[in-house]
């Protein structure tokens, strides 16, 4: 089975997620079910077609949420000890070269990855760009736009 990366703070968010599945979307979930089944004929009952819907996508989300953290690597970006190469785990903070904008990313595994949060994807073009590189350096990247060059400030591991 192939490990998949997964930083700290996502594995945790994972089994966070995994115990209000198991502790509290399945019981309500099996309540409501339990509730439609009183209402007598299942065939034209709505209700119970509904709940045994969301009762299976439940039991699906904890299938995969489990085989998730079954196959992870977790890391710990605090841990690192990269030498001040972008690394998986890494916040990298950058320049770029066109515009002048900076901005901070931290390359994380695909289940974690939020633009908005500041996070990219391990396999996200751009990360695959910095991948290995130091402070200082150029990383281009092809965008949609064209490639675009950027300025590595800074490497962090937090």
């Amino acid at each position: 089975m192939n490990k998949t990366p997964l930083t700290l703070n996502g594995a945790e968010k994972l089994r966070a997620e995994l115990h209000r599945l198991k502790t509290v979307e399945r019981p309500s979930v099996i309540a409501a079910i339990a509730e439609a089944r009183s209402h007598g004929d299942l065939s034209e009952n709505a209700e119970y077609d509904a709940a045994k819907e969301r009762q299976g996508f439940i039991e699906g989300r904890i299938k995969e949420v489990e085989s998730k953290l079954a196959s992870a690597q977790i890391i710990d970006p605090s841990l690192l000890d990269a030498d001040g190469r972008c690394v998986f785990g890494a916040t990298v903070e950058m320049e770029d070269q066109e515009s002048g904008e900076t901005v901070t990313y931290q390359i994380v595994g695909e289940d974690e990855a939020d633009l908005k949060d500041g996070k990219i994807s391990v396999s996200a073009p751009i990360a695959r760009a910095l991948i290995g590189k130091y402070a200082g350096d150029l990383a281009q990247v092809q965008a949609p736009g064209g490639v675009r060059e950027y300025e590595i400030l800074e490497v962090r591991y937090e």
